[in-house]
């Protein structure tokens, strides 16, 4: 009886887990069974193994062979266990030394030829890894510079079987990650292409200062894309911990670019309006994948037209925008991927939507409601603000002396008030203002004076504001002071953070 073990890293969601892949070859009839949870893809690494062994010229061991993947209770899926089931076989078979290769993790899919392919969630397997002890880790060559992002580690790179079995062996080196391909910068977008809407300026400065949510009214070319598209121009980039997060979702759903580094621009995600609940939330069969929300996660989730989306769709967003997660329940357990979004979205005030205003509206007032009753109340509820764009006009789109304030200026002002109210909720681990619970900062030593909230307290009295709309007011008042250098919000503040919930089309508040 031959006996072998090497370590891979399987996934559930966005956490890694350290498998042990045994391989245990005995006298008998010649079989290979599967053991601990593989799911079908996974099940067919037994002829995927086979073809890959025997095209590298190795001998397969005609043998009764059991692989088992410990621990036996963890969900495995994937074809990111070939290389080290391949590995573990040759091993048991008295093929290879297990020196060399103990204390190794080894990923990778296998191709019948031989070739080791790239396979997703490379960073979060390599990172899992690393947690576990690990250092030493062996990917395939496409996903090289992806693990070189986990600090810590020792990457080398493997494109072949033959390859590897001949570094076991010592005839042959593995190899070296290349470095980083650097694509060529998309065409910027900045805050100067807007011509006129101050209004949907300031609540785009706002937004981004403070982490909140936007929504954005208006009739066909007032600006509601262009404002929404260049938000991520004014946010600061992501810092170490929060840039892990994005590029092991991004890896995890297999949009990664080869040869990419940490992703440090804040995600944008645009799903078109006919995007199907798993597209938008996740899910799947077998593993649920992220979807455009978790694939936004620390950066914005646009969602144009909103009001030509399905309901069902648009009231999955209303826990995940609560909690920062998405949870996905399926038959084998449950999938929860990080969702900490910026919501922004757009919509025309009714179907005909006329470029000219209300005035030239078409639509009967039971068209108008239905249109906007796509975007309900508890969803619209936690959105924190509503603003109106109104009709540009000819002088908007005149080149003025004074050109709009570009991007570059008005993120270096949403930088430093973040940077306040970070360092104000600092040791809570809150980053932004937006994140902050409600009953914080109804009580001391947060608390506003009775005076400076009378507005607000009248607006909750007379029904015109939620109670969750009073605590994002406030949220909004802070962020307000912050970006105008004050320590603590002042009644013109609250009255302007009030303008901004409401909204100036009382058709979509509360």
């Amino acid at each position: 009886m031959s006996y072998a073990r090497v370590l891979c890293v399987g996934l559930v969601g966005v956490t890694g887990h350290l498998v042990e892949v045994e391989a245990d070859l005995a006298a008998g009839l010649p079989a290979v069974m599967l053991t601990g949870l593989p799911d079908a893809s996974l099940n067919e690494a037994r002829d995927r193994v086979r073809a890959a062994i025997v095209n590298s010229g190795q001998d397969w061991p005609n043998r009764r062979i059991t692989v088992n993947l410990l621990p036996a209770d963890l969900h495995k899926h994937g074809s990111s266990f070939d290389l080290a089931i391949a590995t573990a076989l040759l091993t048991g078979a008295g093929d290879l030394p297990p020196g060399p290769l103990r204390e190794v993790v080894l990923l990778g899919e296998l191709g019948l030829d031989g070739t080791v392919r790239p396979v997703r969630g490379v960073l979060p397997m390599v990172a899992a890894a690393v947690r576990a002890g690990v250092t030493r880790v062996i990917v395939p060559v496409e996903n090289a510079c992806e693990a070189t992002v986990v600090p810590g580690v020792t990457v080398r790179a493997v494109d072949t079987l033959r390859r590897l079995v001949e570094f076991v062996r010592g005839q042959e080196l593995l190899l070296d990650p290349l470095p980083a391909a650097t694509p060529p910068p998309p065409p910027p977008l900045d805050l100067a292409d807007v011509a006129g809407q101050l209004m949907g300026r300031l609540g785009l400065e706002v937004a981004a200062a403070g982490g909140h949510h936007l929504a954005l009214f208006g009739a066909p070319g007032a600006g509601k894309t262009m404002l929404a598209e260049r938000l991520p121009s004014i946010l600061p980039e992501l810092d170490d911990e929060a840039a892990l997060e994005v590029t092991a979702l991004h890896s995890i759903a297999g949009v990664l670019p080869p040869g990419s580094h940490l992703i440090r621009r804040p995600p944008f995600q645009a799903p078109h309006h006919s995007a199907s609940l798993a597209s938008l939330i996740g899910g799947g069969s077998g593993l649920a994948r992220p979807g455009a929300m978790s694939l936004a996660h620390r950066g914005v989730l646009f969602l144009d037209e909103v009001s030509e989306m399905s309901g069902r769709t648009l009231q999955a967003l209303r826990e995940p925008l609560e909690t920062g997660q998405v949870v996905l329940a399926r038959l084998h357990g449950t999938t929860e991927y990080p969702a900490r979004v910026q919501l922004v979205v757009a919509a025309n005030p009714c179907p005909c939507a006329s470029p000219a205003g209300d005035q030239y509206c078409t639509c009967s007032p039971h068209v108008r409601r239905r249109y906007r009753a796509k975007l309900s109340g508890p969803l619209l509820d936690r959105i924190d603000m509503r603003i109106t764009l109104r009709p540009m006009r000819a002088a908007d789109l005149v080149p003025a002396d004074d050109p709009a304030t570009p991007s570059a200026v008005v993120a270096t002002k949403v930088s430093q008030a973040r940077k306040v109210a970070e360092e104000r909720w600092a040791a809570n681990g809150w980053r932004v203002n937006a994140e902050v619970p409600g009953p914080v900062l109804r009580k001391p030593p947060w608390q506003l004076p009775l005076k400076e909230t009378t507005d607000l307290r009248r607006a909750l009295d007379l029904g015109l504001l939620s109670a969750r709309g009073f605590d994002r007011v406030l949220r909004l008042a802070w962020t307000l002071a912050d970006l105008d250098g004050r320590s603590r919000p002042e009644r013109a503040d609250i009255g302007e953070a009030i303008q901004l919930r409401m909204g100036e089309s009382h058709e979509w508040t509360e």
